[in-house]
């Protein structure tokens, strides 16, 4: 009997622990600029990896050759964390107090200021140093899509969204327009339920404006046909014949497929000083890009996304949306 006593005090105490935990942890990611925080029980993500294996046997991935590496590091938290017992997503809004008119061509959203990779990488960081002051030593790392982390199946498993038919993740209450960061510690913490219900219902708004036919049914996006492939991904020094006149405008990314979704009429303008738009976008016209030194554009874009595509794609994609 007084066994069966301490195995319940323990187990309440436990739970008075996972639910403090939790607890904290979702107030620290708010007060640390993050607008949404679900928490999720790590398990191996089977349906994903069978949907992954038949969209990479495909080819759907063009040339982004990356995609195929670490296939099981893709699917257990556990081959990234040992021992890992949670997975938190956290969501950053990047939505625009007005969406920017370039004279030269479309830069998406996400690339107006700077990189956020490194924004919330900073956060990540000090989150977990915040976190082991206050709960102790834990194993834990965090990832902001650099990493083979299946970050939109695990923001929908933690009841933070759902995925749309353009791939990406939406939440019911402000759309889409989020960067999603992941935190896997092997703390057993208070788990959120999933998004169970599908909200596009029947809407096939981001299908129908897609001019490159990149988005699929059954929710597939053909990665190899869309347009942020194209201008970001894709590293060729000529885009195929075949996409002239299709890229409506887009010199870096594409937000298309979110401009036009229902869901993101409630989308509210980010609060991330380090997003606002970089000075010299709003400036550049068609000729200043292209005259554009290797020494100016490295100086200028060090910090912004922009850095991916480089000067020369940047350059290239221009030139192709004058043909």
């Amino acid at each position: 009997m007084l066994l069966q006593c301490s195995t319940f005090a323990t187990k309440v105490l436990s739970v008075h622990h996972t639910d403090t935990h939790t607890k904290f942890i979702k107030e620290l990611v708010l007060q640390a600029g993050f607008d949404y925080c679900g928490i999720a029980k790590t398990q191996p993500l089977d349906d994903d990896a069978r949907k992954l294996e038949a969209w990479l046997n495909k080819g759907m991935h063009g040339k982004m050759a990356y995609m195929e590496n670490y296939f099981d590091l893709r699917v257990d938290p556990t081959k990234l964390v040992p021992g890992a017992r949670s997975v938190i997503t956290l969501l950053k809004n990047y939505y625009p107090a007005e969406t920017l008119s370039f004279e030269a061509s479309n830069i998406s959203k996400y690339a107006y200021g700077k990189d956020y990779h490194t924004v919330i990488k900073a956060a990540l960081k000090n989150v977990i140093i915040e976190l082991q002051e206050k709960i102790g030593q834990f194993n834990g790392r965090g990832f902001v899509d650099s990493a083979p982390v299946l970050e939109r199946s695990w923001a929908q498993r933690s009841g933070l969204g759902w995925i749309g038919k353009n791939g990406n993740l939406i939440h019911k209450q402000s759309g889409s327009f989020f960067f999603i960061a992941t935190l896997i510690v092997d703390i057993e913490l208070a788990y959120d339920d999933p998004i169970a219900k599908d909200y596009c219902g029947s809407c096939t708004k981001c299908m129908d404006a897609c001019p490159t036919e990149a988005i699929l049914p059954n929710k597939v996006v053909n990665g190899s046909k869309c347009i942020s492939y194209f201008t970001i991904e894709l590293k060729d020094e000529i885009v195929p014949e075949e996409m002239k006149g299709k890229f409506k405008n887009w010199m870096f990314g594409c937000d298309i497929c979110q401009d036009v979704c229902p869901w993101n009429r409630f989308s509210q303008p980010h609060h991330e000083p380090e997003f606002s738009p970089i000075p010299e976008l709003l400036n550049f016209s068609t000729k200043d890009w292209e005259a554009l030194s290797e020494e100016a554009f490295k100086k200028i874009f060090k910090q912004s996304p922009l850095s991916r595509a480089k000067l020369k794609g940047v350059q290239r994609n221009i030139k192709f949306l004058q043909q």
